[in-house]
């Protein structure tokens, strides 16, 4: 790491910069398994195009391999680059890096959309009806008053949300989120002892209180599904966008991708 560490105009001192510059022994391999890497990024968005990939998996699956993979090759490529983000591959790392932070976001987006085990996403219908199925299961255990739980199911109205900008319905779908473990875990301290605040982080950690968690699972999922209800529309219009925007960050990419490559090999360095 000594290496990386060093400003440009000392690293050709460094005894391993003939192995470790981007044309080096192991800078080169690692700018190919990168590329390799890469490639694979595009099985995703190809799967939706070709039958038979269809049938080899589950979508989440293949999602997850995709943003594993999304995250890989940021950082093998920056060590290939040996942190020499200048002219054409400085431009090809910072729209990677954007590609990255817009999957990110990509990643939150689709988590806010409830979809059923095999990927298809759930009809408000059906949404509401577990929602309103949870809250009187909650209710009827009688672990905790009507207080206690509007702590935690505390969220705006519909025509609240349906007023608000796109912009400010997914800041306050966020803070949402964040908030929830939280007020779950001040939910879970009114019925533990001292001990158990400590054993639990502050209510953070389920307790070994098996009727209990039970109940405070069905108040976590009434509220996550609840709020997923009210910004429901937001987030597909967002998700909408989304696509519109990562798309062509990654096409952009992959064509200086070929550009650099096609540069490097003109010039001999491989």
């Amino acid at each position: 790491m000594g290496y990386y560490k060093l400003p440009l105009a000392d690293r050709p001192f460094h005894p391993q910069h003939s192995d470790l510059k981007p044309a080096g022994h192991t800078g080169i391999r690692l700018g190919v398994i990168s590329l390799g890497l890469f490639l694979l990024l595009f099985l995703y968005p190809l799967r939706k195009r070709v039958k038979f990939l269809q049938r080899i998996g589950k979508t989440r699956r293949w999602l997850d391999f995709h943003i594993l993979l999304g995250l890989t090759v940021p950082l093998l490529v920056t060590l290939h680059s040996s942190l020499k983000l200048k002219g054409l591959a400085g431009m090809a790392y910072w729209i990677m890096m954007a590609i990255v932070a817009s999957g990110i976001v990509g990643r939150y987006l689709y988590a806010q959309i409830p979809r059923s085990l095999n990927a298809a996403e759930l009809s408000l219908r059906e949404i509401q009806e577990q929602s309103e199925a949870l809250a009187d299961q909650i209710r009827s255990q009688n672990v905790f008053n009507e207080g206690d739980l509007a702590a935690v199911l505390a969220l705006p109205t519909r025509q609240q949300v349906e007023a608000m900008p796109v912009w400010q319905a997914m800041v306050a779908m966020a803070l949402l989120d964040l908030r929830r473990p939280l007020r779950v875990a001040a939910l879970r301290r009114k019925t533990l002892s001292s001990v158990e605040h400590i054993t639990t982080l502050g209510g953070l950690l389920k307790s070994g209180h098996a009727e209990l968690e039970a109940v405070i699972g069905g108040v976590r999922k009434e509220a996550w599904l609840t709020a997923k209800v009210l910004f429901l529309g937001k987030t597909s219009q967002v998700f909408h966008l989304w696509h519109v925007v990562h798309r062509p960050f990654s096409y952009a990419f992959a064509i200086l991708v070929v550009t650099h490559i096609a540069i490097v090999m003109l010039m001999g360095y491989f």
